[in-house]
């Protein structure tokens, strides 16, 4: 069953690259913060690198002046996740999270099966926004959309 508001965010360890492969934890990630993660089907991919990532560049002034920490994840290793922030121009502060195995897509219960492109398991395209690890707000994507997971709706349905 898929996560939902009220809900706090599982545990899971994903990877990053921060002078060599960091692990952090979601309780770090998320614990006293208010926090948009986003998730994309897979770094360098269309979508994902020309509207997805770009649009929360773009809004992340925006969003660090609520106080909100952004981060990206996708079922890809650590380095695909540097070297694809890189070539976007990822600010610092903007978190790019790997979940190689796709750990947190599966206990968010927002994993999809992208076998038959050759991708295996993936997460949806989501965004999610936490406050002290706990969901408040959640836009999941249907199947081929990118409308309520960009930065401009999330930004948009914040309180």
């Amino acid at each position: 069953m898929p996560i939902k508001p009220g809900d706090t965010i599982p545990e899971v360890v994903l990877k990053h690259i921060d002078g060599g492969i960091q692990a952090i934890d979601t309780p770090t990630l998320f614990n006293d913060k208010k926090v948009v993660l986003f998730a994309v089907p897979g770094a360098f991919t269309p979508t994902c690198s020309e509207r997805h990532l770009p649009g929360f560049v773009e809004r992340f002034d925006e969003f660090r002046a609520r106080g909100i920490e952004v981060a990206c994840l996708a079922v890809n290793d650590p380095f695909v996740m540097k070297a694809w922030g890189d070539s976007l121009h990822v600010p610092e502060g903007l978190r790019m999270l790997s979940d190689g195995n796709g750990d947190l897509a599966r206990a968010l219960g927002l994993e999809m099966d992208a076998s038959a492109y050759g991708m295996g398991t993936r997460a949806k395209r989501f965004a999610l926004y936490a406050e002290d690890g706990v969901v408040r707000k959640l836009f999941v994507e249907a199947p081929g959309e990118f409308k309520v997971s960009s930065a401009e709706h999330v930004l948009a349905n914040l309180d």
